[in-house]
């Protein structure tokens, strides 16, 4: 499998996974200090797990009915799941590095935002990756 293909499935599971995780306690009650500490409002709340379980149902369709997808549907469907991951990501850091958020309400209870970071730029990477077949099968003509 290519690094697109393991870090698109990774990305999937994953955020389909802390998506639904936030349902069930503990994770419940920590994502919903989070919320609460970081003055992010409770729009936020439901934002970030509707995000969450959408991002990854649509990552996780796409990368199972591959073939069923337009070429074009498939990169443009992939890259805004990336880009939505990218901004929940941005705000996972901020969540991460504001002062009224405590370490023990946050995933592996460390105050800095590494996870948050590596799933930023894991998406980021699959856009530029996804941006660069794009273009090669542009040039060859067999862009759908």
């Amino acid at each position: 499998m290519t690094y697109n293909k393991i870090t698109s499935w990774f990305l999937a599971i994953a955020m389909l996974m802390f998506g639904i995780l936030k349902f069930v306690n503990p994770f419940k009650g920590w994502y919903t200090v989070q919320i609460t500490n970081s003055g992010l409002g409770q729009l936020s709340y439901v934002m970030g797990i509707m995000g969450e379980i959408a991002v990854g149902s649509t990552l996780l369709i796409c990368l199972i009915w591959r073939q069923k997808f337009p070429t074009k549907v498939y990169y443009l469907l992939t890259n805004i799941c990336f880009s939505i991951i990218i901004i929940m990501m941005l705000t996972g850091v901020y969540v991460h590095l504001h002062p009224n958020v405590q370490a023990d309400v946050l995933p592996l209870k460390i105050k800095p935002p590494y996870i948050p970071i590596l799933f930023l730029l894991l998406a980021l990477s699959n856009i530029f990756l996804n941006m660069k077949l794009i273009s090669k099968m542009n040039k060859n003509q067999n862009f759908e």
